[in-house]
């Protein structure tokens, strides 16, 4: 790779100004291993005024000792924004999160010997039309041994600032490089710090692992080495709690390996492919190959709704993940359910959401050790959906509405143009041709007949169905 020009003329002019500067940290690493930087961090030893002074064009609001120099101009987003920072020795950490006090250093070494990891702790120097790599803590033999190694004092880091641990799990699903063993043993020593990290800093270093390309291995890391208590406890009630004939695998490594399989890159439907089962230990019941786990879908819909809640994800993400795991069960085999069937699917999960569902479903058989993810029933869903798709599923796509029901019977507006319209939607459900103003209007008049307790009865047509869907899935699946 080459080294940005926006870069190169940064470190240029801080030299000439009698400074020494180097790009350091996690973009030599990505610079090393051939890959784009997501952003650019330089070290001098020259000071924050200093630095200033030097770049007109740039801010410094922190007392970390780090000025950015801004490049608006540039398309390139990771090169709008570059930080400069001040060699500098971190003091203390008595709540395992900042630094008591930040102390600049004129040593190039002290600063890279607080960093956290050896394949960050690198520094790149650009003179010329050459570069040299200072490597004080053998972060290149790291890198080529694929190893994530804390510098120095492993313990010292981690109580420094325990997110670290986590990070070192993130590079690990992100790079698909092992944690060194006495790294990994001071992580499973140390896991207990992470209860002094943000919950909002926790969500992000999950976040990630969630969307690398090695999930799998990252939630396997977070169990072995005790993380994993403290970021999603349950989780672990699955560990070793078998399940039913239908599984060969424990409902923890279901869903870890659900989460493996997963088709989508989508957080929401990746988050629920790995909590899809989380309520499983709690409801199962029974012993062996005919043991049954009634409710989970509902009660893992709670948990994740709860764990993410907990995590700060965003309402938006916490709402998809609990509508795909309440549903994720969803029946449907090609002779027994009806298009009225499909449209209550549609009507019940919205029609946006059907192919995340589809997604977890591939995610959850694959993860039960089933080969074929994509089945004729699916595929033949699919097409229904489609067929579907159009034909009326809630009230706002009835021939009539509420206004013209008050028209019809000359009423003011009462619950009871709610429970009718409820009624004429439950039937074009069943039948989309009725949905005609002729046919409705007629309706309106026959169920304003009715007393308010035969309507009432009316309303439930469209739960009575839905229970007699779930019925099949009990059926199915072997849950209740």
């Amino acid at each position: 790779m080459n080294i940005p020009q926006e870069i190169q003329t940064i470190l240029s002019k801080i030299q000439e100004n009698g400074f020494e500067a180097f790009v350091v940290g996690g973009s030599v690493r990505d610079f090393l291993l051939g890959k784009k930087p997501k952003d650019w961090d330089i070290t001098t030893n020259a000071r924050p005024e200093e630095i200033q002074k030097i770049f007109s064009k740039s801010f410094y609001n922190n007392t970390f000792g780090t000025v950015t120099v801004v490049n608006k101009d540039v398309e390139d987003e990771s090169l709008q924004n570059i930080e400069i920072t001040t060699y500098r020795i971190d003091a203390g950490y008595s709540d395992r999160r900042h630094p008591d006090e930040v102390k600049f250093t004129p040593n190039l070494k002290e600063d890279l010997a607080r960093r956290d990891f050896t394949i960050n702790a690198m520094a790149l120097k650009f003179e010329g039309d050459s570069f040299e790599i200072v490597d004080l803590f053998d972060g290149q033999q790291d890198l080529k041994n694929k190893n994530i190694r804390a510098v120095g004092n492993v313990d010292k880091r981690f109580n420094e600032d325990a997110l670290r641990m986590l990070r070192a799990v993130r590079f690990s699903s992100q790079l698909g490089f092992e944690i060194e063993k006495n790294t990994l043993k001071a992580m499973q020593k140390n896991s207990g710090l992470l209860k002094f990290v943000s919950h909002e800093r926790i969500r992000d270093e999950f976040e990630k692992i969630i969307l690398s390309d090695r999930a799998y291995k990252g939630v396997e890391l977070l169990r072995i080495s005790g993380l994993l208590t403290y970021i999603v406890p349950e989780l672990e009630k699955g560990i070793g709690v078998d399940q039913n004939k239908h599984h060969i695998y424990t409902i923890y490594e279901h869903c870890a390996l659900s989460l493996k399989h997963c088709p989508s890159m989508k957080l929401e439907v990746r988050l629920a492919a790995l909590f899809h089962d989380i309520a499983k230990p709690q409801t199962k019941a029974g012993a062996g190959l005919d043991s049954t786990f009634y409710n989970h879908d509902f009660l893992g819909a709670k948990f994740a709704k709860k764990i993410l809640t907990r995590l700060k994800f965003s309402n938006k993400t916490v709402e998809k993940v609990s509508l795909l795991v309440k549903n994720h069960m969803f029946y449907y085999n090609v002779d027994e359910v009806s298009e009225a069937g499909v449209r209550r699917l549609i009507r019940r999960t919205g029609k946006e959401n059907l192919k995340d569902l589809m997604d977890l479903r591939i995610a959850d058989r694959l993860g039960s050790g089933v080969p074929k993810a994509k089945p004729y029933k699916l595929r033949h869903l699919e097409y229904l959906i489609e067929k579907v798709s159009k034909d009326p599923i809630s009230a706002k796509m009835l021939k009539v509405n509420g206004q013209n029901i008050i028209k019809i019977l000359d009423i003011k507006p009462s619950p009871k143009i709610g429970a009718i319209l409820k009624v004429l939607l439950s039937e074009v459900i069943e039948d989309p041709k009725k949905n005609t103003k002729k046919y409705l209007e007629k309706r309106v008049q026959e169920l304003n007949k009715l007393s308010a307790e035969e309507i009432k009865k009316s309303e439930k047509v469209i739960e009575e169905k839905k229970e007699e869907e779930d019925l099949k899935d009990k059926k199915k699946f072997w849950v209740k």
